[in-house]
Formats: C-alpha cells, structure tokens, sequence
C-alpha cells in the first residue's frame, strides 16, 4: 500500500529542496568554477562532470520518499533533446536564441530543480557540436540558473490563462530595473565630482539590483502571460547570462597578451558585450513570446494526463 503524505509534508520537502538548490548554486556552484579555474583552463570537463552531479542532487530529492516514475524522467530527457535539437538548429538556420527560452519554458512547467538539471545538461550536449572550452562551467551555470528562477518566479499555470497578452504584476520588477539603471546614470554620470562612467559593469549590477529588489517588492509570484514571459525573459538573460558570461571572458583570457584582470578591462568587456547580449536576450524573449504559450500549455497537459506534478 502507498504512503499517503499531508500538505504540510509535501510543503517541507518542497522549501528542503529549494532551500538545497539554492545553497548549490548560489555557493558551491560559483566556488567549484573558481577552484576549477585555479587548477588550469585544461580541466573544465571535470568541473563541469561536478556540476552535473550538483544539478542532480535537488532533483533526486524530489523522489527521496517514493520510487521514481519512468514517465517523469522520459519528459526531463524529452525537454533536455528537444532544447539541444532546437538550439543546433536555429545555430545553423535562423539566429535565435530558442535554447534559452527553452529553459526558462522548462522551468516553468517543470520545477526549479527541474529547470536547472535541463538548463545544465542540455548546455553540457550542445557543447559537443557547437565547441567545448573553458567557458563550459560558466554556460552549463547560466542555462540552468535561468531555469531555477523561472521555476521560482511564476505561478502554477493556469492552462485558461495562457492566451492573454498583457503586463499584469510584472510592471513592479521593470520598474525596479529601470529605476536601478537611472540610478546609476545619475550617480555616475550627472552627479558632480565623478569621472566614472555607468556604461560596463555597473550597468548590469545596478539591473540586476533593480530585478532583486521588483522581486522581494513583488510579494505575489509572477502570471504566466505572454508579455510577462517575454519581458522576464530579456531581463534575465541579459543581466544575469550575459553578466555571467562577461566575467568568464575576463577570467577565462587572463594570461594572454594584453589580457590582464583589471576593472578597466572589465568594463570594457560589458561595454563592447552589449550588444551580443541585447541580441541574445532580445531573440530568447521573442521566441518565448511566440512559442512559449503553446509549449507550457502541452506540458502542462502531459502533465495533467500523466500525474507528474513539479
């Protein structure tokens, strides 16, 4: 006879297993990828071998007190396939960024755990055909950081919802953002006596301390809309994916001629990255805006037809 679990049970497990996830990417992830680092650029398939069983360990959790079930690792796998084939594809025919919207749509639908596990291994895959390097940790960490906070920041879906096009509860965080980006304009350059400038890194930290802060502000969790999934997904891949990935470059070319860590190379990483990131996060937010609806929607249907439940 199955064991039957109350709410309060399920719910515990539930903030256990987050609470792990976060201690896991928030520290362990950062600090495996710099201790990797100071063993040589040579070993980044071990440290990326260690992420894998990092993103593995949340969502082995999820069946700490039941038998898994064949049906909810096949659609893992599913979404881990379909987000390589997709993003090969649009590698070598159309320039859009699907593999990064596929993610955060995992996230959503599948859980944070979940999200970070396909965001991880399916970075981990493409690699193989689109070229291994020194900046696969640091990839493998963005893709599935996407999917973790996708996971942690919409609501359960609501399949009758899931056509509406429009801003809802999401205005709070954007003008967090924008808030935070003129705040840095101001300080840095209108305010008197400073000879800095915002453009560079101070751009995304400031973005990215505006989106902290629409988050905890927000104290409802976002509405699965198209204009919400969309605007979500530009802020988030071009601040934290594309500041991310900005640091690698400054870590992974250290050495080389002229390569020297400073914040004046630093800043000029961010500035000349904007414009791949702006693409990047731009291309991601249009093809969840097309697609995205139509993907969470068959998900949530398998779903539902199947018993699998994030």
């Amino acid at each position: 006879m199955a064991k039957s679990y109350n709410i309060t049970q399920v719910e515990a497990a539930h903030r256990k297993r987050t609470l792990v996830s976060a201690a896991l990417i928030f520290l362990a992830m950062p600090l495996t990828i710099l201790i990797g680092m100071q063993f040589g650029k040579s070993k980044y398939m071990v440290v990326s071998m260690i992420l894998l069983v990092y993103t593995m360990l949340p969502f082995f959790m999820v069946f700490e007190k039941r038998k898994p079930k064949a049906r909810e690792i096949v659609l893992i796998a599913m979404m881990s396939a379909l987000t390589v084939v997709l993003q090969l594809f649009c590698h070598i025919t159309l320039p859009l960024q699907i593999g990064t919207a596929m993610i955060i749509i995992s996230g959503i639908s599948l859980g944070p755990e979940a999200g970070f596990l396909i965001g991880a291994v399916a970075r981990f895959v493409c690699n193989f055909y689109l070229g291994q390097g020194p900046w696969l940790p640091w990839q493998m960490f963005c893709w599935g950081i996407l999917g973790f906070l996708a996971g942690l920041a919409f609501n359960k879906v609501d399949l009758d919802e899931l056509k509406s096009r429009h801003f809802k509860v999401v205005m709070g965080p954007v003008l967090c953002v924008i808030f935070g980006i003129l705040a840095a304009y101001v300080c840095y350059q209108i305010w008197p006596g400073t000879d800095e400038t915002f453009f560079g890194w101070r751009l995304y930290v400031f973005g990215f301390l505006g989106l902290f802060a629409g988050i905890l502000l927000q104290r409802k969790r976002l509405p699965v809309d198209g204009v919400t999934l969309a605007i979500f997904t530009f802020i988030t891949t071009f601040v934290i994916y594309g500041g991310i990935m900005n640091i690698c470059a400054l870590v992974t070319s250290a050495g080389a001629p002229g390569a020297e860590l400073s914040i004046e190379r630093m800043r000029v990483l961010y500035i000349s990255g904007v414009p791949y990131d702006f693409y990047h996060a731009s291309t991601a937010a249009l093809c969840v805006f097309l697609f995205g609806n139509s993907i969470i929607k068959k998900l949530e249907r398998i779903k539902i037809k199947y018993g699998i439940y994030k």
